[in-house]
């Protein structure tokens, strides 16, 4: 039996879950949409991703027809009919169905649809022993053309990405936006300690504001670890004691080499491994979790 998935107001079953081909998300990527997780029963900071996905829509002028309690309902609710505790939920939003055309005016009502399923980006090696990752030399998109806070169905840029890092041979690539700064991973957010100090890109060098990402500042400055959010180049990269990624499919993982440099020990570093344990202990004791 397949999956159940939500779809306009219905639960469908999975071969039943269809959409127009003559859809703007899928003529033109022209659409929002958010990564969810539920662990032990209960959906991670299911707010932030709602609040998230309803600020991208209002930003490219998407009309939702689900409020937003609506939308948390619907989430919770997919994941119920699927029988899962711990899932990876996608939830999107398309533009509608509407012609060939590009005028979104053209597009009467959105799409809305849920899939909750089970995702393993990397494997439980790479959190322990860390992984290599390299620049990449398609630029992040600038906030003037394609605005990377908007988690937009136009992925493009960040596909361009990942197939350079996987030409070479690397678990993840590193964008740096349009004045040579690092903004962020092809799919995560970028820290790296100096001096027992956390460090992570300001929003506006060109990035998307992980939930994932300000969920670790919060636990370290708990910790009682400096957080600062500046700008910096690969060579601070380099030169760092620790350095690894966030975001909702890939949790806390380590990096120990960057373009074929050893950071620090060339193991995860200290601060790291605690974050690691810290978010791992928050997850599990449903922090911020919206029962299921």
């Amino acid at each position: 039996m397949g999956l159940i998935i939500y779809l306009d107001g219905q639960y469908v079953e999975e071969e039943n879950a269809k959409v127009s081909v003559f859809d703007h998300g899928l003529l033109y990527g022209d659409g929002v949409f958010e990564g969810i997780r539920a662990y032990h029963g209960f959906v991670f900071k299911l707010k932030e991703h709602i609040d998230r996905l309803y600020q991208g829509a209002h930003t490219i002028g998407l009309r939702i027809n689900e409020t937003p309690e609506e939308m948390a309902q619907v989430v919770v609710e997919t994941c119920r009919r699927n029988n899962l505790t711990d899932a990876y939920i996608r939830l999107v939003v398309t533009r509608g169905k509407g012609d060939l055309g590009l005028d979104p005016n053209k597009c009467p009502k959105s799409t809305t649809f849920c899939i909750a399923a089970t995702i393993k980006l990397y494997p439980e090696e790479l959190y322990q022993k860390g992984m290599g990752v390299v620049t990449v030399a398609t630029r992040r998109n600038i906030a003037e053309a394609c605005n990377p806070r908007v988690k937009s169905l136009n992925y493009l840029n960040n596909i361009y990405a990942k197939m350079e890092a996987n030409l070479a041979g690397a678990g993840e690539g590193i964008m740096l936006n349009n004045e040579g700064y690092v903004a962020e991973a092809t799919g995560d957010n970028v820290f790296y300690v100096k001096n027992g100090v956390l460090i992570t890109p300001p929003i506006y060098a060109g990035l998307l504001e992980g939930v994932t990402r300000n969920c670790v500042m919060e636990l370290a400055r708990k910790r009682g670890i400096e957080v600062k959010e500046t700008l910096f180049t690969r060579m601070d990269l380099y030169t760092a004691d620790e350095c690894f990624l966030t975001g909702t499919a890939a949790e806390v993982i380590p990096v120990v080499k960057y373009d074929g440099r050893v950071i620090g020990k060339g193991e995860p570093g200290e601060i790291t491994k605690m974050l690691i344990e810290d978010y791992r202990n928050y997850i599990k004791n449903a922090g911020d979790g919206e029962r299921i």
